[in-house]
């Protein structure tokens, strides 16, 4: 957070409460959202100063809880209202999660050659956007107000299974190597 603020970059992030009195969950007091100015501590990596925001909702029997749910998020040069904050940070959870989802199609690798491990991720996003074309032209169904796409009759894995089983159908893994007799 301090390089993002030196560098002058809007940046939105979601706090971890931590504390059971102090701490982040010290600032989840009452029944309105309001910002604040925080400062986090880090033994390892100093302190610094920033702009938090603290988001009160209410469950209204999500997850059968009741009651306030809090949202604490730190922000820099964001002009979003409160009552939008939560709003805006759950658009950015989409760019996040197609990041775990590449993460599932990422090929493992130890070697330490950054082109190789380029390459890799690439191969990784193409992979996640040729089930996402599959999806959408073969496993859904057009309807007014929008596509109507059924992701859980065949899911990423599903799809990852099959290709791993076609490479090793093309290229039979090796069990046994021979040596020329001497």
């Amino acid at each position: 957070m301090r390089w993002l603020k030196a560098l002058n970059i809007p940046f939105l992030m979601p706090a971890v409460i931590r504390g059971k009195t102090g701490g982040t969950r010290a600032l989840l007091v009452g029944r309105k959202s309001y910002f604040t100015s925080y400062t986090l501590l880090s033994p390892n990596y100093g302190s610094v100063t920033c702009r938090m925001a603290v988001v009160c909702g209410y469950y209204k029997g999500f997850k059968n809880q009741h009651g306030i749910r809090y949202a604490v998020y730190v922000l820099h040069r964001i002009k979003v209202s409160l009552p939008q904050l939560h709003d805006y940070y759950r658009e950015r959870f989409g760019i996040e999660t197609s990041y775990r989802q590449k993460n599932q199609c990422r090929i493992r690798t130890t070697t330490k050659n950054p082109i190789l491990r380029l390459l890799f991720v690439a191969l990784a996003f193409i992979l996640l956007n040729l089930w996402v074309y599959l999806l959408w032209y073969f496993v859904s169904r057009p309807r007014p107000g929008g596509q109507v796409v059924y992701q859980n009759l065949f899911p990423l894995k599903t799809m990852l299974e099959f290709l791993a089983h076609a490479v090793e159908r093309r290229f039979p893994a090796i069990t046994a190597i021979y040596l020329p007799a001497p």
